[in-house]
């Protein structure tokens, strides 16, 4: 079955074929059905402390996060660019299935009247509310507001002398020779405001206020933080926790000459030259410290909120699921961006906690995608599956992070191209059949490409099983 007959097939059943029957839907409200927070950030890769991706990283507030529930060490992003990676996530199909690989198509156009992960919370008597930057949010038409009962549209913070100390420093004659570099968002430096004046501040103290409300039904609160995407704004305070000399990460310059054609061609194009200005303007640091700093901020609200949860009358009963939508490489690869399939674009942090099913302080690095958000949520609120979901629900690994798990993570970037993640291996195909393996065992800055080599053919064998039949 190709893609449109099946999302004909799927959208022919529609939203009221997974209604609860009202007697079944005022039982579970009875019994007291968990309230969900859903909880994103925008961009920010592993560079977390509990996750190890940075050894001068400081966000405790998300470490705290991570020891009420599972850590998942080893998750990814189904795609590696908001647009897609959102679409994923929120619908339950995988770019494959959508269609959508870029920030242009707007989902809710391709598949009128879909079932989205709030929608169909909404259709089973929750109420649905949410704020900031859930899906991509420009241009207008990826976030319908019919999916929510209230919607805190995002508050952008803008970059003007007079609100910030900029770095700036970016030849802007350099920029002008390439338009489609636009340097509004190439911006980075701090802002003289409180946490709660910038613009995802304002998002949080929506939600901060929702949860001192009273709601008489369970209630699911999407709250998207847009930290730490470009540009690197933050309150000044979090630019003062890293030296103007912030380390680099490790990206030795011959790190691209055992790579594939394919690879330069796909997942690098358009984007290395937004490198090599900030390399030759001498703000990559600066940039590195931005999103330092952007990630603390983060870290900051984060905390807020989780006291907030925790002062209110939901505290006992509300499922926790933190995520970002990708990751980003500064310098690795020899590129400053998104849009790879590589594992500093693909890792991503995921927790999860869910009281009676999670256990305090749990690790679990089983290869796991965020396709597995929205059939996991559902299995944990006791609503109906749907079907036609691509995820794989991840209670067994909420129970126990050491169960046996036979998937693998997927993460696809442009039609054709995907990633397979297993506990040990990364392995990457291209649209034209070019490839790239790692052993993350030996290999975890996947310096060295294993997937010319004969004794390794086995292995791409088995993790060649786990790619999508676009």
């Amino acid at each position: 079955m190709n893609r449109r007959d099946f999302l004909k097939r799927s959208l022919a059943v529609g939203a009221s074929g997974y209604l609860l029957s009202n007697k079944t839907l005022r039982s579970r409200i009875a019994n007291k059905r968990p309230n969900v927070l859903f909880l994103c950030a925008d961009d920010m890769n592993d560079w977390v402390a509990c996750l190890g991706g940075r050894s001068d990283i400081k966000t405790p507030n998300i470490d705290r996060l991570a020891q009420r529930g599972v850590l998942f060490t080893n998750a990814h992003c189904p795609a590696p660019l908001c647009n897609p990676c959102r679409t994923a996530i929120m619908t339950g199909l995988r770019p494959g299935t959508t269609g959508i690989y870029n920030n242009n198509g707007v989902w809710a156009k391709e598949m009128p009247g879909w079932v989205s992960l709030p929608r169909h919370f909404k259709n089973n008597g929750y109420h649905v509310a949410g704020g900031g930057k859930i899906y991509h949010h420009t241009p207008k038409g990826f976030n319908p507001k019919d999916q929510w009962h209230e919607y805190f549209d995002l508050v952008e913070d803008q970059g003007t002398q007079a609100e910030h100390v900029s770095y700036l420093g970016l030849d802007r004659e350099y920029f002008s020779d390439m338009p489609k570099h636009p340097n509004g968002s190439w911006d980075w430096g701090p802002f003289q405001k409180d946490d709660y004046e910038m613009g995802d501040g304002q998002t949080v103290k929506w939600a901060m206020d929702f949860l001192g409300q009273k709601h008489e039904k369970p209630f699911f609160l999407a709250v998207g933080l847009f930290q730490p995407h470009l540009p690197f704004y933050a309150p000044a305070k979090y630019f003062d926790q890293y030296p103007e000399d912030v380390a680099l990460p490790q990206a030795p310059k011959d790190d691209i000459e055992d790579l594939p054609p394919a690879a330069a061609d796909i997942a690098q194009a358009g984007v290395d030259e937004k490198f090599k200005m900030v390399v030759e303007c001498d703000e990559l640091r600066p940039a590195v410290r931005g999103y330092l700093a952007s990630i603390a901020h983060a870290d900051t609200l984060i905390g807020g909120l989780m006291t907030s949860l925790d002062e209110s009358r939901y505290a006992d009963n509300t499922i926790i699921v933190f995520w970002s939508d990708h990751g980003y490489h500064f310098g690795e690869k020899q590129r400053m961006a998104k849009r790879s399939l590589w594992e500093r674009a693909t890792r991503v942090p995921l927790i999860v906690v869910a009281d009676g099913i999670t256990k305090p302080n749990s690790r679990c690095s089983r290869p796991v995608d965020l396709m597995s958000i929205y059939p996991t949520l559902l299995e944990l609120c006791g609503l109906p599956a749907r079907i036609e979901n691509e995820g794989v629900s991840i209670v067994p690994l909420l129970r126990d992070p050491a169960a046996k798990w036979n998937h693998s993570a997927i993460t696809t970037h442009t039609e054709g191209s995907h990633a397979v993640r297993s506990e040990r291996w990364r392995y990457i195909r291209y649209a034209n059949g070019d490839e790239e393996l790692y052993d993350h065992q030996a290999d975890h800055n996947e310096y060295n490409n294993l997937a010319d080599r004969p004794e390794y053919r086995a292995i791409k064998q088995e993790m060649a099983r786990w790619l999508p039949k676009d």
